[in-house]
């Protein structure tokens, strides 16, 4: 057996070392966007839609000239809008009668909280490993949902987030920016 002049070499790269391990690096992108996930979904929890007069348009996108308005549905956020759940989801669930009321009305006004706060603290480090079992935690629990609702498609796209703070949770030890609980 012979051996190419390529077998002398060694076989790390010299020109990345300053880049943190490939578990390092995998980590944070799935603390990002979990993160990222938690944050915006905790933000969706709080918008409402609103009806806007503006001006019809004519074809080239200027006002019409005889001053006709038009009302137009707008997304709003604002404190007054929040929905734990989506009200058609809401009454869903209301009618089965494993799913106890008052559980289902505490769970919907901590579901928006809760992911903003756990996202939030995900994306700066804070307590990663609490952080990702909490938001794992909500997960499960949102899957029960959707079995009482038999949503598979729902059910499965949960299972995938699921898996994907699981491998978090695993990587957490290789989390080189964590403010504290990140490393052993």
């Amino acid at each position: 057996m012979t051996t190419s002049p390529d077998s002398a070499k060694s076989s790390s790269c010299t020109c990345a070392s300053w880049l943190p391990s490939g578990a390092s690096l995998g980590f944070i992108v799935l603390r990002v966007w979990l993160a990222t996930r938690a944050i915006v979904t905790g933000i969706e929890k709080f918008t409402g839609t609103k009806m806007v007069q503006k001006p019809l348009l004519d074809e080239f996108g200027n006002p019409d000239i005889s001053g006709a308005m038009v009302e137009v549905k707008t997304k709003v956020y604002g404190l007054a809008h929040y929905h734990g759940m989506a009200p058609s989801l809401e009454n869903s669930l209301r009618a089965e009668p494993l799913m106890p009321g008052w559980a289902l009305t505490a769970y919907g006004y901590a579901l928006g909280p809760l992911l903003l706060i756990t996202g939030i603290a995900l994306l700066l480090g804070i307590a990663p490993r609490i952080n990702l079992f909490i938001q794992g935690i909500i997960y499960v629990t949102l899957t029960v949902g959707m079995i009482f609702l038999n949503q598979d498609a729902g059910i499965a796209w949960l299972a995938i987030h699921a898996i994907m703070v699981a491998l978090a949770l695993k990587w957490v030890d290789h989390n080189r920016w964590a403010l504290c609980c990140g490393k052993k």
